[in-house]
């Protein structure tokens, strides 16, 4: 808890068990919200599609839209082989595109915050990025890790540096997404309590109050955009490790 007069912007993260026993059991509101999100994406979906009308309504129209964009952006990464990938890529994509944008509204919680949360989705995605490179090219997988055209007196040097950049993608896309999250949600929290301290603080302080409203306002808008731009950077980049498994370049 914070003291009195001081902001705590890091509380909003802390994990509270819900659900009676099955809080006790680690069912917290972040296990919630991935429920909720889990939901929200069947429920598009289901019930987007299923009028299959000719002329589309609004939410047949946007369930169609998210089809067709992850799919265009899976065959046009990975190449024709993206096919296969698309049902694990939208499936993905819709999670954490949810999962960012709950965390918007009041008394909601992304998720995508935690770090526990995106690095257990980083590792999935290269568990199966590995799987689908040893199960198509089998040992030569291993020369991918080799660049071509390089003395072999510097391979002994350059292998390691290839296979720790090759790791180092799971600490890239798990903090990229857990750190912008973040971040948003910390000046929104820190906008939210100036607006609360200044309009208490009688009339000279409605001015910046109503300024730090304002702010605050923009700043909804602007992390409604990093909700669903983080959710495409962490799909499409996805797809390129997945091309560059299929590829091996």
């Amino acid at each position: 808890m914070a003291a009195p007069g001081k902001i705590d912007a890091l509380s909003q993260f802390q994990l509270h068990p819900m659900l009676g026993e099955l809080g006790q059991m680690g069912f917290s509101q972040s296990t919630l919200m991935m429920v909720v999100a889990a939901a929200l994406t069947l429920m598009l979906l289901g019930l987007g599609m299923r009028p299959r009308a000719m002329v589309p309504g609004r939410l047949q129209a946007a369930a169609e839209m998210l089809y067709e964009f992850t799919y265009n952006m899976c065959v046009e990464t990975i190449g024709h082989e993206g096919r296969r990938f698309f049902p694990f890529v939208f499936t993905l994509f819709l999670f954490i595109l949810f999962g960012n944008l709950l965390g918007v509204f009041p008394y909601f919680f992304a998720f995508t915050s935690h770090i526990a949360v995106t690095l257990a989705l980083t590792l999935v995605v290269m568990v199966i990025t590995t799987i689908v490179g040893v199960a198509t090219h089998k040992l030569h997988f291993l020369s991918y890790f080799v660049p071509q055209g390089v003395p072999k007196l510097l391979l002994p040097l350059l292998v390691p540096i290839e296979i720790l950049s090759y790791l180092s993608r799971i600490i890239s896309l798990s903090v990229r997404l857990f750190a912008n999250m973040m971040a948003g949600h910390v000046m929104l929290e820190v906008f939210g309590a100036f607006v609360i301290m200044l309009g208490g603080a009688g009339l000279l302080g409605l001015l910046p109050a109503g300024l730090a409203l304002g702010i605050n306002t923009i700043l909804i808008g602007f992390e409604i955009l990093v909700a669903v731009l983080q959710a495409y950077v962490f799909a499409i980049l996805t797809c390129i490790y997945l091309h560059d498994a299929v590829h091996l370049h």
